[in-house]
């Protein structure tokens, strides 16, 4: 079951927050996350006491962004183990609750690999539900630490790119603190930028579906003291070719083995812009979202949303006078039919750089993301290709 908690916060302040977190209450470990569903209107958190309702947090997207996701899996794997379900169908529902983003289900099998490995090693019930949140712990820590080194990473990328400062960043979907057990991926290189003196702007696509940008990224970037502007998607265009762009930023849900990127849906227009007007296109993501496993872009399993989320406009959660919150707006003839995929997916050619908290890939190459993963995983530290 789930319980809501809701808090007024003071909107000038950094968000107390966290995207998630393991609490353990008398009456039993529950997950706590942060309902990014109800964002930027309230900030209301979700508490998980099983796995069903967490796959559901996953679905409806309160939860959400790779790195998190694969967070959110591996406690969900912890959550089931220390409540005595079983754990090999908790992880069979989680590690499907999605099926773009590659970290859900690496997040799931390293806990559930190391709960077998406990319990084949000769520990009781208790003890292995003990390793299985110890290394959703672990995973927890090594994102925030690779969020960290992203950031150091695309700084210094930036810094060498375009030396004259003052960056104009355009970026797409929501990439921070509430992807991430730290400061995300691609807005932590922004928000590295920003601490450095060197943000002129940050444009912040709005993001269809669900407007992740306008709800999201918005949210994040007004609380961290950035100057950003908000832009409909179809806009970017004319921002570049005004030249008022200096660097594209995105995050990844998977990076195929040749260098494809899947994104949030949008993310390839602005790839084919930014190649035809000479502007860097940057990837930011951890290692983690690589898949040797998926050969190229087309292998990628493409999320689609519901039709309802374009032909409708949602009333927000806070709900005005005379609409009940959650209900739809219809903007479409009825019956209409809508094409809604979540991602899309950018060729490893339009991409000027992947920056992982291992070093940088560019050109981006299957070579280069397969040495970039082998250093990476045998723990040989930070390497630039």
């Amino acid at each position: 079951m789930a319980d809501q908690r809701s808090e007024d916060r003071d909107t000038a302040a950094p968000p107390a927050a966290l995207a998630l977190r393991w609490e353990e209450p008398p009456e039993g470990p529950v997950l706590v996350i942060l309902d990014q569903t109800r964002l930027p209107a309230e900030e209301v958190e979700l508490v998980c006491t099983d796995v069903p309702v967490l796959v559901e947090a996953i679905r409806s997207l309160a939860v959400r962004g790779a790195p998190l996701l694969g967070i959110a899996g591996a406690y969900g794997v912890a959550l089931a183990a220390a409540r005595g379900f079983d754990v090999d169908e908790a992880a069979e529902s989680l590690a499907h609750a999605r099926p773009t983003a590659v970290n859900l289900g690496y997040g799931v099998r390293r806990a559930a690999a190391a709960y077998h490995a406990a319990a084949k090693g000769g520990a009781d019930t208790e003890g292995a539900a003990a390793a299985a949140l110890a290394e959703a712990r672990a995973l927890h820590r090594e994102d925030a630490e690779a969020s960290e080194r992203m950031a150091a990473h695309g700084l210094a990328l930036l810094d060498e790119m375009l030396p004259a400062g003052g960056y104009r960043l355009l970026t797409h979907c929501n990439t921070g603190a509430l992807v991430s057990g730290g400061e995300g991926t691609a807005l932590a290189v922004a928000a590295a930028v920003h601490r450095a003196g060197q943000l002129r702007r940050l444009w912040v696509d709005e993001t269809r579906p669900l407007l992740q940008g306008a709800r999201l990224t918005a949210y994040e970037a007004g609380r961290a003291g950035m100057a950003y502007t908000l832009l409909t998607d179809n806009a970017a265009g004319s921002l570049f070719a005004a030249g008022e762009v200096d660097a594209v930023l995105i995050g990844a849900d998977r990076i195929a083995a040749d260098g494809s990127v899947a994104n949030k849906v949008g993310s390839y227009p602005l790839a084919v812009l930014a190649r035809y007007h000479h502007v860097p296109f940057v990837v930011v993501a951890p290692t983690s979202t690589v898949d040797l496993g998926t050969a190229d872009g087309a292998s990628i399993e493409i999320e689609q949303r519901p039709g309802h989320e374009v032909t409708d406009i949602t009333v927000p959660y806070a709900p005005a006078a005379g609409a009940q919150a959650g209900t739809g707006i219809p903007v479409a003839p009825l019956g209409t039919q809508a094409y809604n995929p979540a991602f899309d997916v950018t060729p490893p050619e339009l991409v000027t750089a992947l920056v992982t908290e291992a070093g940088v890939v560019s050109p981006v190459t299957g070579d280069g993301i397969a040495e970039l993963c082998a250093r990476s995983r045998s723990g040989n530290g930070m390497m630039s290709i």
